[in-house]
């Protein structure tokens, strides 16, 4: 049996790297370094495919025998990107345009494999239905999570739950930032099964 390959995280988001922890595979994390700025005229989703492949591509180059996982995501309300608000008076914007409306964060990730030349993405696009938030609950909220490194301004994951009416994926770590089941998809293509030894 042929050792499995290292397997390498392009990015330096915490949600990413506990998402991957959970399959309990051995992986380091490389900093992509690439740069995020949209296109004109660029549609979200392909922001976050072009993106994810980037990640993974500027990592596989430096690493050529490992499996290389890039991702990213976009959200979008009425076609525009939704970014990360870094501020509280960003995030408080975000949440009352968001409130009452459905919001659909386009989560993609990629895996290439220089040493075979595998090259393969996929795109999980997650739509989120937020309830008719009040002012003095878009508050609370944010005093108590300061979610200002997410985009949309909310961590499902957390308190941010209860700012919702639903969730419609059909892979449900998708909104946190990494899907995993298109993940083991794309490993397994590449030549890596998470469920082998």
């Amino acid at each position: 049996m042929t050792a499995r390959p290292p397997l390498i995280l392009a990015s330096t988001s915490r949600y990413r790297r506990e998402l991957l922890e959970r399959l309990r595979l051995p992986f380091e994390v490389v900093s992509p370094q690439v740069d995020e700025t949209p296109r004109p005229a660029e549609a979200p989703a392909d922001l976050a495919v072009r993106l994810a492949h980037a990640k993974a591509a500027v990592v596989a180059v430096l690493h050529p025998n490992a499996v290389v996982i890039g991702s990213d995501q976009v959200a979008e309300l009425d076609g525009q990107p939704i970014g990360k608000p870094g501020t509280h008076e960003r995030a408080v914007q975000q949440l009352r345009t968001m409130r009452g409306r459905s919001v659909v964060f386009h989560t993609a990730v990629a895996v290439q494999r220089s040493a075979t030349g595998y090259a393969g993405a996929a795109l999980a696009p997650v739509t989120v239905h937020f309830r008719m938030l009040s002012d003095a609950e878009i508050e609370h909220y944010l005093r108590a999570e300061q979610p200002y490194d997410c985009a949309g301004s909310a961590k499902c994951e957390t308190l941010g739950i209860a700012l919702l009416q639903a969730i419609d994926s059909d892979d449900p770590t998708a909104l946190v930032g990494l899907p995993l089941i298109r993940t083991c998809e794309l490993l397994r293509a590449a030549g890596f099964d998470p469920l082998q030894p």
